[in-house]
């Protein structure tokens, strides 16, 4: 090859990876003044109320200036609300968080659209990976929690297989594993790691079955029970000062990935995309990890010190879309 050609070459070919950023970035400032213009983006969440997600959602409308309505209801009833209002044809949504599994089943039956790309996906972590139509937002991981004036520390679980002990017999709150949600997550993650003679044992210890989590977690502090199953290692650090204490057990933690999808014809897609992206930049991955989520991101060495525990937690186990339907109906066979 002559010279000057090669000299040619190679300019073109230094030049156009920065040619291609200049349009991706071209790309997403349109998307921010479409976003912008459309003003608003509407979430279904399961948050609960959570510091963490507040966060998150206040940053973005500080740093955008475009409004966030949140609906914070159970992941099952978010599903199901989903379902109906698109079976009605009402698209009032943009924006869910649910499980990764939950997402993938929703996903089949054409509850989403694809988000068209989000920078920020190139930050996530291995394993967790975007595809077409979920983006990994973070990773709600569980434990146990008991109140420390009715549980001894001699007598505290250090593992899932402690819940089997006698002595718990008629003293375990449980959220309900018949649902999608936490208790679901547990059974999913115990069962596969422990087997079905775990569950046939836990079923039989006198549970009391409940779906109000926020709740149920002040039950433990007020001793209605001694101990609580599974808890949400985040939401643990909202009862500070109270009579509990979390137990992360030797085995590990269940979890789900909590993914952003865009609900299938969305009323404001660009401020969806926007906030879906906004979800996995730095500052909020730490909203989330200080909250004592697992971060999707490799920030994990700027988390507050007392909280690395819990966001680098252990993690057990996760649920498995293919399966997630018959593992439903064999906890309803299981817990009655």
């Amino acid at each position: 090859m002559r010279p000057l050609l090669r000299l040619l070459c190679l300019c073109v070919a230094v030049a156009w990876p920065v040619m291609a950023a200049a349009q991706d970035a071209a790309g997403w400032n349109k998307v921010i003044e479409a976003a912008k213009k459309e003003g608003r983006v509407v979430v279904y969440n399961s948050a609960i109320g959570s510091p963490f997600y507040k966060a998150a959602i206040e940053s973005f409308e500080k740093k955008y200036g475009i409004a966030v309505d949140t609906l914070d209801i159970r992941a099952n009833e978010m599903r199901e609300r989903i379902r109906t209002e698109q079976a009605a044809g009402r698209f009032l949504g943009d924006v869910t968080q649910p499980g990764q599994a939950t997402a993938t089943n929703q996903e089949r039956d054409n509850a989403f659209q694809p988000h068209g790309g989000v920078p920020n996906a190139g930050n996530l972590r291995p394993p967790f990976a975007a595809t077409a139509i979920q983006v990994p937002a973070f990773v709600q991981a569980y434990g146990i929690l008991i109140n420390t004036n009715l549980v001894k520390p001699a007598d505290e679980p250090r593992s899932w297989t402690d819940l089997l002990d006698a002595k718990w017999k008629g003293k375990i709150l449980f959220d309900d594993p018949r649902a999608i949600g936490g208790g679901q997550v547990m059974f999913f993650a115990t069962y596969d790691a422990l087997g079905r003679e775990f569950h046939d044992k836990f079923s039989q210890q006198g549970l009391t079955l409940s779906r109000d989590l926020r709740n149920d977690e002040r039950r433990i502090a007020r001793g209605e029970f001694p101990m609580y199953v599974p808890e949400v290692l985040a939401f643990s650090l909202d009862l500070k000062g109270l009579p509990v204490k979390l137990i992360i057990p030797s085995e590990g933690v269940p979890y789900v990935t909590i993914v952003s999808v865009i609900l299938r014809n969305a009323p404001h897609p660009n401020a969806a995309r926007l906030l879906i992206n906004h979800v996995l930049e730095p500052e909020v991955q730490l909203f989330y990890a200080n909250g004592g989520q697992v971060p999707v991101t490799d920030v994990l060495a700027k988390v507050d010190p007392d909280k690395r525990p819990l966001a680098g937690a252990k993690l057990m186990g996760t649920t498995n879309a293919p399966r997630q339907d018959a593992m439903l109906s064999l906890a309803k066979d299981l817990y009655k």
